[in-house]
């Protein structure tokens, strides 16, 4: 029951449905059909790439199955690279390398990062100068030195390059759930929980955590939208998971080298990487713009 403050009264509460179906279009709203269309991509690009080996594709290894430089057909949806072999099959079976790091590689790094971030906001004093200063040193050392240096003493394969991206993630993630922790820690919920005795490990798993964890989410889709970048990167110059492994950034090195010739070579490896990484980014911003209006409304 509400009070009414024209008549005086107490009213009834909007039926359950009623507030289901605005909670419901609030979401719509908010999110919006667009970002559906970027899911529905990333869950195809998912499925193909889990499923590869099930469907009736042709061998992405095969070199002189076919005539070099086909156009698209019925048999070769996208034609052929300039060994013949097919670009459809290897495109889908390239997607397999970046989602694998990027997902990967992120996850190491929130599950490492996630941690340290945590503590360091939860703790502060001493705790949080020292895993601040990790942190920081990670962030101050170049990159690329690091990659290539992981890359040249440990050989290059998925789980080397997986690994060194994986650790440069960790400083990034850790300075935002850092931030958002420190933020959490002082609310009204968490002091509450602390004066009737709970211990830091539930206040942190069972309070602070929950709150922390979708936006930190949603942030990691943009998290894994670089990494697939980088990987691509890496693969282009060489540096990723050798030939004949097809990945999306080898095919657009590849492509890059008869391009005059055939530009769909690289083509369609750079518009598979692009649509994927685009959608990363779009859903990965509306859930955060989602997650934080709901933050501003507590």
């Amino acid at each position: 029951m509400l009070v009414d403050a024209a008549a005086g009264v107490l009213a009834p509460p909007a039926p359950v449905a009623a507030q289901t179906t605005r909670t419901g279009a609030f979401i719509g709203r908010r999110l919006g059909p667009d970002f559906w269309v970027a899911v529905g991509w990333l869950v195809l690009v998912v499925l193909l790439a889990i499923f590869a080996g099930n469907l009736p594709l042709q061998d992405p290894l095969a070199i002189g199955a076919s005539k070099p430089h086909q156009t698209p057909s019925t048999e070769h949806f996208f034609g052929t690279d300039e060994l013949g072999r097919d670009m459809f099959s290897r495109i889908i079976f390239g997607s397999r390398v970046s989602l694998t790091v990027g997902s990967v590689a992120i996850s190491f790094g929130m599950l490492v990062g996630g941690t340290i971030g945590l503590l360091a906001g939860y703790y502060r004093g001493i705790a949080d100068t020292i895993l601040s200063g990790v942190s920081s040193v990670l962030l101050a050392f170049p990159s690329l030195i690091f990659l290539l240096s992981v890359v040249t003493f440990l050989g290059q394969n998925l789980f080397t390059v997986t690994l060194a991206l994986g650790i440069l993630s960790i400083a990034p993630l850790a300075r935002i759930i850092r931030a958002n922790t420190i933020t959490y820690s002082n609310r009204e919920f968490v002091l509450a929980a602390r004066a009737l005795g709970a211990k830091d490990a539930r206040i942190l798993i069972r309070e602070i955590l929950p709150n922390v964890l979708p936006g930190a989410l949603a942030f990691s889709l943009v998290a894994v939208a670089i990494t697939i970048v980088v990987e691509g990167a890496l693969s282009f110059l060489g540096l990723s998971v050798r030939p004949p492994t097809p990945t999306w950034g080898g095919m657009i090195s590849e492509g890059g080298q008869v391009i005059a010739q055939d530009p769909r070579v690289a083509f369609f490896a750079s518009f598979a990487m692009f649509s994927t990484v685009l959608a990363l980014n779009f859903a990965g911003d509306r859930l955060q713009a989602y997650f934080q209006v709901r933050e501003g409304a507590l």
